[in-house]
Parts: C-alpha cells; sequence; structure tokens
C-alpha cells in the first residue's frame, strides 16, 4: 500500500526541469543570438557535433551485446525506411514550425531553409528521442529518481543556447513535444521498465549512442545520416537484447 501511495504522488519534477531548460535556453540563445556571427554560431555548432560524438561514445561502451545491438540498429533503421518515419518526424517537426511561426515572425536566422529544416529535424530528434532522456523518463515514472534528468538538463540548457542562436526562438517551443513525449514515458515506466534487466538498459542506451553518432555527422554536415528512420531501432532495441541473451547465446 505504501508503494502504491508512494507512485501516486511521484510528480515528474525531472521531466519539468529538463523541459524547462530547454524553453529557457532557447530564450537566452535568440536575444544573445542575434549579436553573435554566423562564422561564430556554426563554429559553436561544430563544437556540440563534436559533443555529440564524445556522448554517443560513453553510451556505445556500455554494450553488453555487440550482435543483438547491432542488429537492433540495422533491423529498427530498415522497419524505419520502408514506413518512412523519418518523413513522419520531418512533417511533425515542419508542422510545428508552421504552428509556432503564426504566433511569430519568419525566421531570422541568415542560415539557408535548407539547412533551417535540417538543424531543426535534428535538435528534435536529439531533445526529444535521445536514449538517455527515454530511459531517464521511464526511470522517473518507476522509482521517482529524477537525477538522470536533471543530468541531462544541464546539458540541454546550453545545447537549447546554441541552437537557437541559429534558428531562433522555435528552439524554446520544442520542448512541447519533449514534454508530451516524456509524460507518456513517464505513465509507462512503472510497467515496462520492472521487466527490463541492466543488460538490456545497457544495450539499449548503446543503440542510442548509436543514433547520436548519427546525429553528430548531420550537426557536422560530414554525411546526411537517416537519423529519423533509425528512431524505431530504439523501441526494438530491449527486446533484441533480450532474446539474444536468453535464446541465442545459450546456443553458441
Amino acid at each position: 500500500m505504501k508503494v502504491l501511495i508512494e507512485r501516486r504522488i511521484n510528480m515528474p519534477i525531472g521531466i519539468i526541469t529538463d523541459c524547462l531548460c530547454v524553453f529557457i535556453g532557447g530564450i537566452i540563445g535568440t536575444v544573445f543570438g542575434k549579436h553573435m556571427s554566423l562564422d561564430f554560431k556554426e563554429k559553436l555548432n561544430m563544437i556540440f557535433g563534436a559533443c555529440a560524438f564524445a556522448i554517443s561514445i560513453s553510451s556505445i561502451i556500455l554494450m553488453k551485446n555487440m550482435p543483438a545491438v547491432i542488429l537492433a540498429v540495422v533491423i529498427g533503421s530498415i522497419i524505419g525506411i520502408l514506413m518512412h518515419f523519418g518523413d513522419l518526424v520531418t512533417k511533425l517537426g515542419m508542422g510545428m514550425k508552421s504552428i509556432i511561426f503564426k504566433f511569430m515572425k519568419e525566421k531570422e536566422s541568415d542560415i539557408s531553409d535548407e539547412e533551417f529544416d535540417s538543424t531543426l529535424l535534428t535538435i528534435i530528434l536529439l531533445f526529444c528521442a535521445g536514449g538517455t532522456g527515454i530511459y531517464g523518463a521511464m526511470v522517473s515514472g518507476m522509482s521517482g529518481d529524477h537525477t538522470i534528468l536533471i543530468a541531462k538538463a544541464i546539458l540541454d540548457i546550453f545545447t537549447a543556447m546554441i541552437f537557437a542562436c541559429l534558428l531562433g526562438p522555435v528552439v524554446s517551443f520544442i520542448a512541447i513535444p519533449q514534454f508530451i513525449l516524456y509524460i507518456i514515458l513517464f505513465i509507462c515506466g512503472g510497467l515496462i521498465v520492472p521487466y527490463t534487466t541492466p543488460v538490456m538498459i545497457d544495450d539499449f542506451k548503446a543503440v542510442g549512442g548509436i543514433i547520436l553518432l548519427a546525429i553528430g555527422f548531420r550537426m557536422l554536415r560530414l554525411k546526411d545520416f537517416p537519423t529519423g528512420d533509425m528512431i524505431p531501432a530504439l523501441i526494438i532495441a530491449m527486446p533484441v537484447s533480450y532474446i539474444w541473451t536468453n535464446f541465442i547465446v545459450p546456443l553458441l
């Protein structure tokens, strides 16, 4: 009974903190971004691309079953490509941009429309579909442990500031779909996490790390990976890890 009561009064403090940091960081970046040159903004974007590489590596090295992680990424990406999942994410992002621009001026950024849309999609994936955020929201809903999301919030406020220097106030409003997604995961967390294992969680983070690595390449404009189409890999990461650990490994 005591456990049930604690779960009922569990508040999404971590989610609120993270989303507020994205919103506030976007505002700060918009205000000060007007006084920064395009060269300065592009160099900052390159720095965050390098940071994305570092974060992705820190997640990838956690993997326990490399074949399962690779299999999840490949199969998930194939599913995403066949479903045109990336196009769906892009349409949602562009729809959000259109709604926002009904209440504000068109973009004041000095980058091209194509680069603007590509960067917007990248940060939607970065803020809303990152493995750390998804896992953090699940853990927060299950146990009330908000430390993962609060740590992520510290990074997100600076990331939002940098991207807002390029894109403007649209970055702040990404906190809205982020909040909706995380709340859904927060509610479902108590149902999902109890059936996971540390191995499944580490493999899940590794899959998220690979997707973040692809995002880093996009940010640095080295390779235009279909990061939107790779999102389904996060969905199947844990089931694939479980099947591999319990049914494939014993046969090897």
